[in-house]
């Protein structure tokens, strides 16, 4: 019976951090933009898909 006195509390404790995460997340616009990143990887051309693979190419050729 104890046990509640502890449980309550601390799902409680938890449930409001998952919130706050959850509203920090929407205020930072990390849901802004949903569909763009699942169809990154179908581009075929390297420049569509921004860092995919011609920004990496071009920093390679240029180390020494």
């Amino acid at each position: 019976m104890n046990i509640i006195l502890v449980m309550i509390p601390l799902s409680l404790l938890i449930l409001a951090g998952a919130v706050a995460m959850f509203f920090w997340a929407v205020n930072h616009d990390q849901f802004e933009d949903l569909d763009s990143p699942g169809l990154l990887p179908l581009a075929d051309d390297p420049e569509e898909a921004g860092v995919a693979g011609g920004e990496r190419q071009e920093s390679d050729a240029t180390d020494p």
